[in-house]
């Protein structure tokens, strides 16, 4: 079974049973948590607890968790008070398929799984309670009203108004970032890495964040709603500042090329194997949706 297959079939193990008179909310948090996607903050969680010497199946409900806080963003951030996105990898967002409460209601139920997932008495046992309880700390705050929260904040005050360059990497550190940053700080944190090492990791995530938006930012306006997975040009429809309208798309292509090298760069600080870190940047560079 491969690293993805795994992933996958651990999602899957950790939902609720739908046997229940709230089947609709577990059907609907399936729908989303389940719908397919690159699964990089997982990945990023299990290559870096690989890569400091850690056991990655211990691992796994952390990656899960990860995967559930940022599912339950993307559903919200669809939501019609949010980006209004009826489309969501290719299939209809979770507010078109279960309605707008249901759909709010799958998110905050992700969000509550998520922590409950990382601090299950066998997650606790597998990793130690030291190392549960940070990574649950570091998860929380990288999510909360300084974080990925925080960055969607930003980016609602400043639909209709022109940002600027420091405001929009302020902005996608946090909305985008910040996650990103969790995974990768949480995968050393779990395999007992060092400080240099923690700090490192969280370096390689910031630079391969802000690649990941700059490359978002040139697919809302260069690809198709068919490769894309989601509706293309509803940056310029929300009249949203981003880093093409900012500098062009040229210059983003250029730019994040830069990032990618420096995240590559911040992996000298470990002595393992980062092939697959330095894949994951470089994918992220070149991706279509």
């Amino acid at each position: 079974m491969t690293e993805l297959e795994q992933i996958e079939s651990a999602l899957l193990s950790y939902l609720p049973s739908d046997n229940c008179t709230e089947k609709q909310l577990i059907e609907s948090m399936k729908y989303s948590l389940m719908a397919g996607g690159k699964r990089i903050r997982p990945r990023l969680i299990l290559e870096f607890c690989k890569l400091c010497g850690g056991d990655t199946e211990a691992a796994m409900p952390f990656a899960c968790a990860i995967e559930m806080i940022h599912t339950y963003s993307l559903i919200h951030d669809d939501l019609p008070c949010m980006d209004d996105d009826d489309l969501r990898r290719g299939k209809p967002s979770n507010h078109k398929k279960f309605g707008e409460d249901i759909a709010l209601l799958a998110g905050d139920a992700l969000q509550s799984l998520a922590f409950s997932v990382m601090l299950s008495p066998k997650s606790v046992e597998s990793v130690g309670a030291d190392a549960a309880a940070k990574s649950a700390f570091v998860l929380a705050e990288c999510c909360g009203a300084n974080g990925m929260v925080g960055g969607q904040t930003i980016d609602l005050e400043y639909e209709n108004q022109k940002a600027s360059l420091k405001i929009l990497n302020e902005m996608h550190q946090k909305k985008t970032g910040a996650l990103i940053n969790a995974a990768c700080q949480i995968g050393c944190i779990i395999a007992g890495a060092s400080k240099e090492k923690i700090q490192a990791a969280g370096k390689y995530a910031e630079k391969i964040g802000l690649a990941f938006q700059i490359i978002d930012d040139i697919l809302d306006v260069t690809s198709d709603e068919e490769t894309f997975g989601k509706p293309v040009g509803s940056d310029l429809q929300n009249n949203k500042s981003t880093f093409v309208t900012s500098i062009g798309i040229e210059k983003c292509r250029e730019l994040a090329s830069v990032l990618t090298k420096e995240a590559i760069d911040c992996l000298k600080e470990f002595q393992g194997d980062t092939e697959e870190l330095i894949n994951i940047a470089n994918s992220l560079l070149i991706r279509k949706n």
